[in-house]
C-alpha cells in the first residue's frame, strides 16, 4: 500500500531526526559537557547498574523498540534480533541497517552469534530476556529496559541512557508529542473515539492506550475507550465480539496481507452496522509500522499515516 512512498518517508524522517540531533549537539557544543567522551559512565536500568567504559561502538540489540531508538539517534548496531524466523529487520528501518548482522529471534537470541560479534554493549528488555541477563553480561555490559512495546518511551529512554545520549532522546520524544498535537488538530481528533484492530488467525485484537500505536493515537487526541484491558493493554476477542469495534474511526492491520486468511473476512462480513464502517471511516494501516515499529521513527510514520488517511 505504501511501498516506495514508505521508504522515501522513512528517509525524509530520518533526515529530520538527524537535523534535530545536530541542532541539539550544536546548542550544547559550548557547554563543556562532552556527553560522547571516552569516560566511563553508569546506567541505571531494570536489572540494576551497569558501567559502560567509554563510547560503545559495537552494539547488539535484542528487541525492536531499542533498535528503533538507536536508528533515531543515528547509530547502526552491529547485531540485532528478528521478530520471526526469516522475518528480517523491520522494513521501515532496513535501509539504515546495512552491515547489521542477525543474532537470532527476539524471543530466542543466539548467544554464540552475539559473542562472535564482540559487542561492547548489549541492550534488551527484562520482560523478555531476564533469564539471559547473566549470560549476556558475561559477553558485554548489558542494559535492560523494564518493558517492551507497552510504555515504549521507557525503552527509548533506556536505550539513550545506555549510549549516554539521553538529552537527545528527550528532544526527539518532545518533537513526537508536539507533532501528535498538530496532527490531532488537523484531523479533528478531539472528542472522537477510535478502535485499533489487528486481525489474527483465530481471533482479533483491540489495542488499548498503553500499547505503542494506542499511545500515539491517544497523544493525537483520540479516545480508545474504557475497557478491562489486559496487562499488555489489549483485548483478545473472538469474531462474534465484533461489536467491541465501536470507535468513530477504525484503524486495522492484517499481518497476513490476505483478507481471506485469519479472521478478517469473518469480522468484516459482520461489522457493517458499526459506526465507523457505516460512516466509511475505516482505514487499513501497515502492520509492521503500527505493531512492530515501536519508537520515535515508527511513531512519526504512524503520524504520517493518520494525517494522510484523515486530513
Amino acid at each position: 500500500m505504501y511501498g516506495s512512498q514508505r521508504r522515501r518517508s522513512t528517509r525524509a524522517l530520518l533526515g529530520s531526526v538527524a537535523a534535530v540531533t545536530a541542532l541539539f549537539l550544536t546548542s550544547c557544543s559550548g557547554s563543556g559537557d562532552d556527553s560522547m567522551g571516552d569516560d566511563a559512565y553508569t546506567v541505571e536500568h531494570a536489572m540494576g547498574s551497569t558501567v559502560v567504559d567509554g563510547t560503545p561502538e559495537r552494539i547488539v540489540v535484542i528487541d525492536s523498540p531499542h533498535l528503533d531508538a538507536l536508528v533515531a539517534l543515528g547509530i547502526t548496531p552491529v547485531g540485532a534480533t528478528e521478530s520471526g524466523a526469516a522475518a528480517g529487520f523491520p522494513g521501515y528501518l532496513a535501509d539504515e541497517l546495512d552491515g547489521t548482522t542477525s543474532v537470532g529471534l527476539t524471543m530466542e537470541p543466539d548467544l554464540e552469534a552475539i559473542a562472535n560479534l564482540a559487542p561492547d554493549l548489549i541492550i534488551g528488555a527484562k520482560v523478555r530476556h531476564e533469564a539471559l541477563y547473566e549470560q549476556l553480561s558475561a559477553i558485554a555490559p548489558t542494559v535492560f529496559s523494564e518493558n517492551s512495546g507497552t510504555d515504549w518511551q521507557e525503552q527509548a529512554d533506556i536505550t539513550a541512557a545506555a549510549v549516554n545520549r539521553s538529552d537527545e532522546m528527550d528532544t526527539l520524544l518532545t518533537a513526537v508529542s508536539d507533532r501528535a498535537v498538530e496532527v490531532g488538530e488537523k484531523v479533528g481528533a478531539d472528542g472522537r473515539t477510535a478502535s485499533i484492530v489487528r486481525f489474527r488467525p483465530e481471533n482479533f485484537r483491540l489495542y488499548g492506550p498503553s500499547t505503542f500505536s494506542g499511545s500515539i493515537l491517544t497523544q493525537v487526541g483520540f479516545d480508545l475507550g474504557q475497557r478491562d484491558w489486559n496487562e499488555y493493554s489489549m483485548l483478545e476477542l473472538s469474531p462474534e465480539m465484533f461489536p467491541q469495534i465501536d470507535g468513530d474511526v477504525v484503524f486495522f492491520t492484517n499481518p497476513s496481507g490476505d483478507p481471506n486468511v485469519g479472521t478478517m473476512a469473518t469480522v468484516t462480513g459482520l461489522w457493517g452496522a458499526q459506526p465507523a464502517v457505516a460512516a466509511g471511516n475505516v482505514h487499513e494501516m501497515e502492520d509492521e509500522t503500527w505493531m512492530v515499529g515501536i519508537g520515535v521513527v515508527g511513531a512519526n510514520l504512524i503520524l504520517d499515516q493518520i494525517e494522510s488517511a484523515l486530513a
